[in-house]
């Protein structure tokens, strides 16, 4: 298997940078274009486990957009193939001092484009 083909790479590196631009935007309707519309999509986020892009927009739509500004460190992606990847980093937020973020996607190339179609954030001390 292939792993980190560069012009896969540079796609996923893509997609990923405007999940989290619409992220701290809170571009609902680009997270919601950038997750699988699926019921098998999963979001495992702070205090809720979501199952389905149905309790995933919901989320979404009902979350507060203040304080969503952050700053990433130490991101990793890597592809496997021309399908697959993974994206996982962490974050800190001026709301939550002493914290470190986390954060987890499982990328898929579907016919759609790249989408999200497992996620997973939580909050540690730092």
């Amino acid at each position: 298997m292939d792993i980190d083909l560069p012009e896969v790479k540079a796609e996923v590196e893509a997609a990923f940078a405007r999940y989290e631009a619409a992220l701290v935007a809170n571009d609902v309707a680009t997270l919601e274009a950038l997750f699988r519309d699926d019921p098998a999509t999963i979001r495992y986020g702070m205090g809720e486990n979501l199952y389905g892009m149905d309790a995933i927009r919901a989320f979404r739509r009902a979350r507060p957009a203040a304080g969503l500004a952050r700053r990433l460190e130490r991101t990793v992606i890597t592809t496997y193939g021309r399908d697959c990847a993974t994206a996982s980093t962490l974050f800190h937020r001026e709301g939550a001092p002493g914290k470190v973020g986390r954060q987890m996607q499982t990328w898929v190339r579907l016919p759609e484009g790249w989408r999200v179609v497992a996620a997973s954030v939580s909050l540690i001390d730092g």
